[in-house]
């Protein structure tokens, strides 16, 4: 049975914040909040962790978001930050928008699944930044589910079988409006519109002052 820790998502407490972090540190996985739904993830120094993740979640080998609280952390993952990037990084972060950059030759290759880009979120909800501030570096995460099974904002409707399976959870209650973040892949011009989300296409090309392509365009 995991270790559940309530919290104040408005508060947090920072003796709950440092015993989940010790958790994750060691390797563990977390279920935790962000500002969209709650995540399942782990230490990114902790590669190894992927296999377990996937298998809990009975998902093939996918790539896995790099959830930060500070641009330093995101300067370890990528290669480059495109014009694009920073246009879009200094509108909507941190916030529900994800950016698929080319990754730099730090990050695991489990991590990405093989692929040479790595999506990055910088989040914004308080419990989510405070546990990557402890950890000082990303949680590799996704969301806390099961394959094709739908993401949940509120801690009591995780699957049991998911929750029974990690190392912690902190319950924060309900975690963000329950929609997910919308992914954009900045690696291309225009930049991709990969999944719609909790930020508008609409207003991401209002910043970059031209349409998203669709994967199918």
């Amino acid at each position: 049975m995991p270790i559940i820790l309530r919290i104040d998502p408005s508060n947090p407490d920072p003796k709950v914040i440092s015993e989940a972090g010790q958790i994750l540190k060691k390797g563990g996985l977390c279920i935790f909040p962000t500002e969209t739904v709650y995540g399942l993830g782990f230490d990114i120094r902790n590669p190894e962790t992927t296999t377990r993740l996937e298998n809990l979640k009975h998902r093939p080998a996918l790539p896995l978001m790099a959830h930060c609280s500070n641009e330093s952390q995101l300067n370890n993952l990528v290669a480059e930050i495109s014009e694009n990037g920073r246009l879009l990084m200094d509108r909507f972060w941190p916030g529900p928008l994800a950016l698929i950059f080319k990754k730099s030759s730090s990050v695991p290759e489990s991590i990405t699944a093989g692929f040479d880009t790595i999506g990055i979120r910088m989040v914004s909800n308080p419990v989510a930044r405070k546990l990557i501030a402890e950890l000082s570096c990303p949680i590799a995460a996704t969301s806390a589910n099961l394959h094709q099974e739908s993401p949940v904002n509120e801690f009591g409707k995780i699957s049991t079988s998911l929750l029974n399976q990690v190392d912690v959870a902190i319950d924060a209650g309900i975690a963000g409006k329950g929609k997910p973040s919308t992914i954009i892949d900045i690696t291309r011009e225009p930049p991709v519109l990969l999944r719609l989300g909790a930020v508008p296409s609409v207003a991401i090309e209002a910043v970059l002052g031209c349409r998203l392509a669709r994967p199918s365009d």
